[in-house]
């Protein structure tokens, strides 16, 4: 029978350099760590552009399609799909930077990407307006103001225009971005802080989510209420993406593995949907028993409550387990769509906004049974499908371009310069 002490008693000096040594790389190794340079996850574009799609149809009237949006089958909607792979892909993205170039110059390149969310922001803002104030004006319906909420604008534009500089003043359907560039504006010190520690820097995510809970911090709006998403709370499926992205799935590989985890979320999931069957179908109210319902409710968006992200944890969870980053599908035509406007989340995005307050004008002028609605809705998803075909071609194109101008140079070079 061996013990403990047996193998280090009889340890070779030779073997004892080598295991110094390995303990010395193992410490130089960094906290966090990333997937291979040029590997792309086709399973965060599909599931960011399902996401948009999502947001788009959720904000029409209801109709048919609404009932395919997982909102209507759980506590969770595309939104935390939407802040998770976004913070996913950020950290992706520029956590190599931070490791490689320092953190100045991650810095520099966030700043960068967060000005660009900012000017697409205000121009969103501005032609957002402009539609509106048009459509009320031309079709002399001042209640497309006041429900795509306006007004204020119309009655102090100079004030509310510096509001919405300030991110304190948003038309209806415009709260995602701002909440975007502020998570992305506090990216460097979240990548500086993993960098050190990423267990601790989640840790601390958590305990901010707890404090905002406990202490009921909120950012305020103009005219008047809050931010319809808390960054307080919010930060924590940002961070948690970020987390994930730089290590923190690889190590809960075994969890998402086990057979008990399986189990809870199906249980979990399954739980949420007869919860949200009562809020479709009142004669079943009578099963949920009253304490539970006043413990649960209000399962509110604003702060991102527990019950939600729990939600959203199950549903990733199974995502994971059951579709491989190596799935054959990823690459089929059919699922291409959603993979180009994943690609291109911004741009479309900004368009969604527009397209969604273009078809709930033309419901409300045309009006229609449930086959217009429908036709409206896919017209809509054709449009954004298209754009992102569009910018894909085109940002192929220029590549291409540039990458034969480039090739034409080297040869020009090495041939003296001669036409």
């Amino acid at each position: 029978m061996s013990s403990i002490a047996d193998p280090v008693a009889g340890t070779s000096r030779s073997d004892a350099k080598a295991g110094d040594a390995k303990a010395a790389a193992a410490s130089s190794v960094p906290a966090i760590a990333l997937p291979v340079a040029g590997e792309r996850e086709l399973r965060l574009d599909l599931f960011r552009g399902m996401a948009l799609w999502l947001i788009f149809i959720d904000h029409l009237p209801t109709n048919i399609l609404t009932w395919f949006t997982i909102r209507n089958y759980g506590f969770s909607d595309a939104t935390e799909i939407f802040i998770f792979i976004s913070g996913y892909t950020a950290a992706f993205v520029y956590g190599r930077a931070m490791l490689e170039a320092g953190f100045v110059v991650a810095t520099a390149r966030i700043m960068r990407r967060v000005w660009q969310i900012y000017v697409a922001h205000v121009f969103l803002f501005t032609i957002f307006l402009a539609e509106i104030s048009y459509v009320a004006t031309r079709f002399e319906n001042p209640l497309y103001s006041e429900e795509m909420g306006i007004m204020d604008f119309l009655k102090q534009p100079d004030v509310t225009i510096v509001q919405a500089l300030l991110l304190r003043f948003r038309p209806v359907n415009m709260d995602v971005l701002p909440l975007y560039i502020v998570l992305m504006l506090f990216l460097p010190i979240i990548l500086w802080l993993m960098k050190w520690r990423a267990d601790v820097t989640l840790g601390l995510s958590m305990l901010l989510y707890a404090l905002t809970w406990h202490f009921d911090w909120y950012l305020t709006a103009y005219p008047s209420g809050f931010w319809i998403f808390n960054p307080f709370c919010w930060q924590l499926l940002f961070v948690f993406g970020a987390w994930c992205a730089l290590g923190g799935a690889q190590r809960m590989s075994r969890i998402l593995s086990s057979p008990v985890t399986l189990w809870i979320c199906v249980a979990y999931l399954l739980a949420a949907f007869f919860v949200t069957l009562t809020w479709h179908i009142p004669q079943l109210s009578f099963l949920m028993p009253k304490r539970i319902e006043q413990w649960m409710y209000p399962i509110t968006k604003t702060d991102l409550d527990v019950l939600r992200f729990a939600h959203f944890l199950a549903l990733a969870a199974l995502t994971v387990r059951f579709l491989p980053k190596d799935w054959s599908g990823l690459k089929s035509r059919w699922l291409r769509p959603l993979i180009l406007c994943g690609q291109h989340s911004l741009e479309i995005f900004c368009l969604g906004v527009f397209l969604a307050f273009a078809g709930h004008f033309v419901l409300a002028e045309v009006g229609g049974g449930a086959l217009t609605h429908a036709l409206v809705s896919l017209a809509g998803i054709l449009i954004m499908w298209g754009m992102a075909w569009v910018i894909s071609w085109y940002k192929h194109s220029a590549d291409k371009g540039a990458s034969k101008t480039k090739n034409t140079a080297i040869n020009a070079d090495m041939t003296g310069g001669s036409a």
